[in-house]
C-alpha cells in the first residue's frame, strides 16, 4: 500500500477524483494530517502506527521562496525523499515544471517577502512548507520510505491574498469566514486579489493531482512486480 498525506482535503480533491477510475491497480490510502506540526506530528504518527505503507508520498502545496519557481511547478524534495523514490519521480517527471531542491519546514505560514528571503539564505531552501520534516522523521523512525512531492501555490510576485491569520486560523485548523469576510469588507481590493488566488491554487492543485498519478502508478507497478 501507499500512503498519500495532505495537509487538508482542499489539496487533495482532484487527486481524490482520479483515483475513482484507477482504485481496481493502486492500492492508495490517502491520509490528512492538519497544517503544522501540533496537529501533523500527532497524526501522523497515530497514522503510521496503525498503517504500514510500502511507501509514503509527503504532498500538497508549498510556497515558494523566489519567483523562480512558478504556480503549479512540482518540487521534490531532495532534503526529505530517501534516494531510490527521489531518483524513480525524478525519471518519471522530468519536465520543464518539475523543479529538484531543498524544502524548508516552516513553524507558521510564511508571507512576507523579507522572511522568504531570510529562509532561502540561512537553509538553501526553494520552497517552504509546514509539515514534511515532521512527516519525515516519523517515516525514518520507521524505516519507510518517503517521497516529498509539492505543487507550488504561491510565489513572492504572486503572494497570499490577505494576512496568514485571516486566511487560516492554525489552532483551529480552518478558516474562520466571518474574519476573512470582515477583512474583505475593509479591505476590497483584496476581493480581486482572492479571486486571484483561488485560480492559482485550482492550477497547482490540478498540477499536483497530474504528477502524484503518474508515480503512484509507477510505484504500484513496481511494488506488484515484487511481490509476484
Amino acid at each position: 500500500m501507499i500512503a498519500v498525506t495532505f495537509a487538508l482535503p482542499t489539496e487533495s480533491a482532484v487527486f481524490v477524483h482520479l483515483l475513482r477510475d484507477a482504485r481496481h491497480e493502486m492500492s492508495i490510502e490517502v491520509f490528512h494530517t492538519g497544517v503544522g506540526r501540533r496537529s501533523c506530528q500527532d497524526k501522523i504518527d497515530m497514522f503510521l502506527d496503525a498503517q504500514r505503507p510500502a511507501i509514503l508520498i509527503s504532498a500538497g502545496f508549498a510556497g515558494a521562496l523566489s519567483d523562480q519557481l512558478k504556480i503549479g511547478d512540482i518540487l521534490l524534495a531532495e532534503n526529505f525523499s530517501t534516494p531510490r523514490t527521489l531518483q524513480t519521480a525524478r525519471e518519471l517527471l522530468a519536465d520543464s515544471f518539475t523543479r529538484i531542491g531543498k524544502l524548508f519546514t516552516a513553524d507558521a505560514i510564511v508571507d512576507s517577502i523579507e522572511k522568504r528571503n531570510e529562509i532561502a539564505r540561512t537553509t538553501s531552501a526553494i520552497a517552504v512548507d509546514m509539515e514534511t520534516e515532521w512527516i519525515a522523521a516519523a517515516c525514518a523512525a520507521r524505516d519507510i520510505p518517503l517521497l516529498s512531492l509539492r505543487a507550488i501555490s504561491d510565489t513572492p510576485g504572486k503572494p497570499l491574498p490577505a494576512p496568514p491569520h485571516v486566511l487560516f486560523d492554525l489552532h483551529r485548523q480552518k478558516t474562520e469566514f466571518g474574519r476573512l469576510a470582515l477583512y474583505l469588507l475593509k479591505h476590497p481590493p483584496a476581493v480581486l486579489r482572492l479571486i486571484a488566488f483561488a485560480r492559482r491554487i485550482r492550477s497547482a492543485r490540478n498540477s499536483l493531482a497530474a504528477a502524484l498519478v503518474i508515480v503512484c502508478e509507477e510505484l504500484s507497478s513496481s511494488d506488484r512486480r515484487t511481490n509476484e
